[in-house]
């Protein structure tokens, strides 16, 4: 197993803030680049093939044995200020995994692929899943194509930016189903993202139904010292509101709400706002549950922007329902481990896109401090190696032999 630690520690700096220890691995920034040349250099010395989608994702596959592929792997990118197993530990694992195999001997009946997936974390064009939503075509490719950066950069400019003169014209974004016709099944193995598995390795049984929306607020910009209270159109106010509304709403339903990002326009310490948006994170139990939790919210809110006398819309960007993985799969894979927990999980991943489209399955690493999306996340080396173990077991078996 001393080669997971060796692969580990040479991803480990990438992106890192020195001061926090979060990481900042945003899509097709400088960090992220780094990783995706550091998966194309592992995967070159292992003479794994390496292809990229029109999408972004990248695969690297041993080509040995025939008919569909085992597939394998994670992403690369990070939530602003992320931990560092989120992502990157699935793909560390897949490759360890392969090396474990192959210093048994192992020669599988079916090839066997690592993936890294796009833009998962939807923390720059704002879609999570967006490279597996695109390969599995649960959303539309001219939709995707516009979808911009704060900087106004587009998911197609970025996609092609080192293809050169003339790629963003010519260059495929959207289903592919000669890729898809290629995988048998896909097991992502990732960190746990919360407090519910108590031994290094679990699977997961399904994820809940979570989805996005956009909230703005349209009301006047103004003076904050010589514009009276009474004669204000503020669009913080029934923004306030909204945070509020969303905890309240989802403790009454069993849900989980989340505003977590805003932006004010201009953004004056002395100015009265003139635009406020912010992002609603929803996800329950069931998709009832959350139509409900966001039905509150914008009943809740659309009273407040009234009576503030501001404008007031929630438009929904993306949305998952709810996956159960699939069951055959899940029951081989606790079998080729011996026995192990099955767990929920209200986290999204690229492998409950994909289950749309062909078996998918996950297994969960112990999480000891429950923290993620935060650099408290954090994986012991045992359970790391256990998560290699277990991996290495489930292709083996799925892959044959």
């Amino acid at each position: 197993m001393a080669a997971f630690a060796a692969l580990w520690e040479s991803l480990l700096p990438i992106g890192r803030d020195p001061v926090t220890g979060g990481y900042h691995r945003i899509a097709w920034s400088e960090p992220e680049l780094r990783c995706r040349a550091w998966f194309t250099h592992e995967a070159e010395r292992r003479d794994l093939t390496v292809e990229r989608d029109g999408n972004g994702n990248l695969f690297a596959w041993w080509v040995e044995g025939r008919g569909q592929a085992v597939l394998t792997g994670s992403h690369f990118d990070s939530v602003p200020g992320g931990g560092a197993f989120d992502g990157p530990l699935g793909i560390v694992s897949a490759f360890a995994a392969l090396d474990l195999l192959r210093a048994e001997g192992y020669r599988p009946a079916h090839p066997i692929g690592i993936a890294a997936f796009a833009e998962e974390e939807g923390s720059r064009f704002g879609i999570s899943c967006l490279g597996s939503r695109l390969l599995s075509g649960e959303i539309d490719p001219d939709r995707a194509r516009v979808l911009a950066d704060a900087e106004g950069v587009t998911f197609a400019e970025a996609v092609t930016a080192d293809l050169g003169p003339g790629a963003l014209d010519a260059f495929r974004i959207g289903r592919d189903d000669a890729l898809l016709g290629r995988i048998g099944c896909f097991v992502e193995l990732h960190v746990e993202q919360g407090r519910a598995l108590d031994v290094p390795v679990g699977v997961a049984g399904a994820i809940w139904p979570h989805g996005r929306w956009r909230l703005d607020f349209a009301g006047r910009g103004d003076h904050a010292g010589s514009t009276r209270l009474e004669d204000r159109h503020d669009p913080m106010q029934p923004f306030g509101h909204a945070v509020i509304a969303a905890r309240e709403a989802a403790e009454r339903h069993g849900a989980r709400a989340t505003i977590g990002r805003v932006n004010t326009v201009p953004g004056g310490t002395n100015v009265i706002a003139s635009h406020v948006t912010a992002w609603l994170d929803a996800r329950g139990p069931g998709d009832e549950v959350v139509r409900a939790t966001v039905a509150e919210i914008r009943e809740r809110v659309s009273l407040a922007a009234a009576f503030h006398g501001v404008e007031f819309g929630l438009t929904p960007e993306s949305y998952t329902p709810l996956v159960d993985f699939d069951p055959d799969l899940r029951k081989r894979m606790l079998a080729a481990l011996g026995g192990v927990p099955v767990l929920p999980t209200a986290a999204g991943h690229d492998a409950g896109i994909l289950a749309a489209r062909l078996p998918t399955a996950m297994l969960f690493v112990r999480n000891p401090t429950g923290v993620s999306h935060a650099p408290e996340e954090h994986v012991t080396e045992e359970d790391c190696m256990a998560g290699v173990a277990a991996l290495a077991a489930v292709l083996r078996d799925l892959a044959g032999a």
